[in-house]
């Protein structure tokens, strides 16, 4: 008889906690906000006012030490011709350095003559200031030695303002955009819930000389650059409460 009674109470019991969570469990959801969701763009078009270049020296010689004696002279000259160019030594940074063995083929028959050469290479990073000279500075280089030029970059050193100028290019445009839907779709704006934005770096313009090989540059006797310029776009999401 207590076995009975025990489980009806346990019965009851379970019936009383489902009544107690049921009604929290079928409560309505409140409203969701409407919101109004833009993206703005803000463009700025900005001269390039400082280059990196990739500067090296590459030589083969039947001997190692040959090929790096050979090597190590030609870029000493070539980094003392920065210098003398104006270029400052903090400015001036080895990036590379490289030293391999390779079989000799005759360049005619294409057949293996049995030779053993080495062929060395280093590179410098090069910060160039003074763009009005950059062309002079390339004919420099190249004079005293430098045989492997790889790429231009050109940037903008200090772009914070150029930000700051596209940013708030970009919330007027989102704003603008705002106003002009909701008054088509019969709204009113509210306050801003949510703001985010992505700054996209200006892509470096790019322009190529040459590539591995000794003596790549051959002659040049003038370096004709094209500076161009640059665009520096800021993105920005914008979500407004509408009523």
């Amino acid at each position: 008889m207590r076995t009975k009674s025990y489980l009806v109470s346990m019965v009851l019991l379970a019936a009383l906690a489902l009544s107690a969570c049921g009604p929290a469990a079928i409560a309505p959801a409140a409203d969701a906000q409407r919101t109004l969701n833009v993206n703005g763009t803000g463009l700025v078009y900005l001269t390039p006012d400082i280059a990196y270049i990739y500067i090296g020296v590459h030589t083969e010689m039947p001997a190692a030490s040959e090929a790096m004696d050979e090597n190590r002279t030609q870029t000493d000259s070539v980094i003392a011709a920065l210098k003398k160019s104006g270029v400052d030594e903090k400015d001036i940074r080895t990036t590379n350095f490289s030293i391999w063995s390779f079989d000799k083929y005759d360049p005619i028959s294409g057949m293996n003559t049995g030779e053993k050469y080495y062929a060395v290479d280093n590179t410098v990073y090069v910060t160039v200031r003074a763009l009005d000279k950059l062309g002079i500075l390339l004919d420099t280089v190249v004079k005293a030695g430098a045989n492997n030029i790889n790429s231009i970059q050109f940037d903008v050193a200090d772009k914070t303002a150029a930000t700051k100028q596209a940013r708030d290019a970009a919330v007027q445009n989102a704003k603008t955009q705002a106003q002009e839907l909701a008054a088509v779709a019969g709204v009113t704006l509210g306050d801003i819930s949510n703001i985010s934005f992505y700054e996209s770096s200006p892509s470096p313009v790019m322009d190529t000389f040459g590539g591995k090989g000794g003596g790549g540059m051959g002659e040049a006797a003038s370096v004709p650059i094209q500076i161009g310029q640059m665009t520096l776009t800021v993105s920005v999401s914008m979500t407004y409460e509408i009523k």
